[in-house]
């Protein structure tokens, strides 16, 4: 199986990148031979559309599986409806990530695990000014449906809600406290 893994560098030694969308490379390999090839993310930069452009890109080179430390909505919808099965592993090296696929130890995922520009960082423009920015918004954030995204699916249950009420609850906290410190420099 021809697998993509988001990766920081270009070889299977690379650490794993935690974002899909704009994470530096991917490194296609072959899970029965670890053959493998690394190709520079176009998309990296992309000032909007990274996740849709990577995944299209991934697709492109034939790939069945990704494996990466988060995904957002709109490279798994993409993906998914390619068919693409989607991992998330927590840090390792890409050949340590191939071997956990292999053995079966990696969460398969039904849904995304990072919100709406959750791999931008800081400082890209994206934020309010104030060098604050919204750096990371939803990341590590349980999703939240998207007008036009896929349903959530049937397993979505209870506690999922209340997790992503508390994400909510707590991203609406700094989003007061930066207004009142905003206010405050008016």
């Amino acid at each position: 199986m021809r697998v993509a893994i988001s990766s920081n560098e270009n070889d299977l030694s690379a650490p794993v990148s935690p974002v899909f969308g704009r994470c530096p490379s991917y490194v296609f390999v072959d899970t029965d031979t670890l053959e493998f090839e690394a190709l520079s993310n176009p998309a990296m930069s992309a000032p909007g559309g990274a996740g849709i452009q990577a995944a299209q890109m991934v697709i492109n080179q034939g790939a069945q599986a990704v494996i990466t430390g988060n995904v957002g909505p709109n490279a798994f919808n993409v993906l998914a409806s390619s068919g693409v099965q989607i991992y998330l592993t927590q840090g390792g090296t890409v050949r340590q990530a191939v071997e956990a696929l292999k053995a079966g130890q990696l969460q398969s995922l039904s849904a995304p695990s990072a919100g709406m520009h959750a791999g931008m960082g800081m400082g890209r423009g994206m934020g309010p000014g104030m060098g604050g920015g919204w750096a990371g918004y939803g990341a590590g954030v349980p999703s939240v449906p998207q007008p036009g995204a896929a349903p959530a699916p049937p397993q979505a249950g209870l506690e999922e809600l209340k997790a992503q009420m508390k994400a909510l609850q707590e991203q609406l906290a700094q989003v007061l406290d930066r207004i009142d410190k905003l206010g405050e420099k008016g």
